[in-house]
């Protein structure tokens, strides 16, 4: 018997006919915004980041496969004989190109050259670093941090230094690796850092005054993995005091960030709306589509599923 899909995306016919090769399957598609209870209530297998709210009603959902690389919103809402897989591998193009256009704007002062522009103010912003004989620390090496460790060391970084649990299999373009509990070793030696740090125990407000105080004075800060991994009113404090000379921010707590929070008039502080990501670049919708697809047929064949999580 035919299983029942619900691709919960915004899709090409091109995209449904990978689906359709996958097996046998009834299909149906809607756009993710406009998924109901009785959209999910009879299908087997869902493709999109459907409400977890909504998964109660889906009694005979077998297999969810996620269109985004986290899964924090879904633990503990399926039932444990569920497949759940994400789709890691699909946002590094988009996501490590975004974190280089955010260290170039930094360090080349681009947000305080737009804002002097708005002022007709034609004067310098001071002193620059390169990327060339930086040291570059990257907390977070999963697919989008070696996107980014490849492209800095590539434009010359002095040093790529690593970071994550697991310090084994070092990769040739990571010149030192270590863990979360040696930043002692790392931030006072890099110039620029970096997060790519998923929403757990370990890195929930991992930035605060004792992380900002280990890091060298006049350093930048880059983070585009989970807003709570940082202490905003602390990074804030360190902006304005000069230990830093600059920060982006693609994540904050809470999204969207509040009309009167004091991130959005801080000139060092450069801000995007949560969009290193998502389905702004083309190729991210084609990887996404090949991950769920390739996925499906697994599924049906009752083959090894890529990205699978524990949940």
């Amino acid at each position: 018997m035919a299983k029942k899909l619900l691709i919960a995306l915004d899709v090409l016919p091109r995209h449904i006919d990978l689906f359709k090769q996958a097996g046998d399957l009834q299909i149906s598609v809607k756009k993710q915004s406009e998924v109901t209870a009785d959209d999910v209530k009879d299908k087997n297998i869902i493709v999109g980041n459907v409400k977890p709210a909504l998964l109660k009603d889906a009694k005979a959902l077998e297999f969810l496969q996620l269109n985004s690389a986290g899964f924090d919103n879904y633990v503990g809402v399926l039932d444990k004989d569920i497949k759940l897989c994400t789709a890691v591998g699909s946002f590094s193009p988009a996501v490590g190109e975004h974190m280089l256009a955010m260290t170039f704007s930094l360090i080349r002062h681009f947000h305080l050259y737009r804002d002097k522009q708005l002022k007709k103010d034609w004067s310098d912003c001071g002193k620059i670093i390169s990327v060339e004989g930086s040291t570059i620390a990257l907390l977070g090496l999963g697919d989008i941090g070696r996107s980014y460790a490849r492209k800095v060391k590539a434009l010359g970084a002095a040093k790529v230094i690593g970071v994550r649990r697991n310090v084994n299999d070092k990769p040739d373009y990571i010149d030192e690796m270590y863990t979360l509990d040696e930043l002692d070793k790392v931030l006072p030696q890099s110039d620029i850092v970096a997060m790519v740090l998923p929403s757990c125990k370990q890195t929930v407000q991992l930035v605060d005054k004792k992380f900002l105080s280990m890091m060298k004075t006049g350093a930048y800060l880059i983070n585009v993995g989970r807003g709570d991994a940082i202490n905003q009113d602390d990074l804030l404090e360190a902006l304005r005091s000069d230990k830093l000379s600059g920060a982006a921010l693609d994540v904050t707590v809470p999204e969207p960030l509040n009309q009167d929070s004091p991130l959005w008039s801080e000139p060092k502080l450069l801000l995007t709306p949560h969009v290193a990501g998502g389905f702004f670049l083309q190729e991210t919708t084609e990887r996404v589509i090949k991950i769920a697809a390739n996925n499906v047929k697994a599924y049906l064949n009752n083959e090894p599923l890529k990205n699978e999580e524990d949940h």
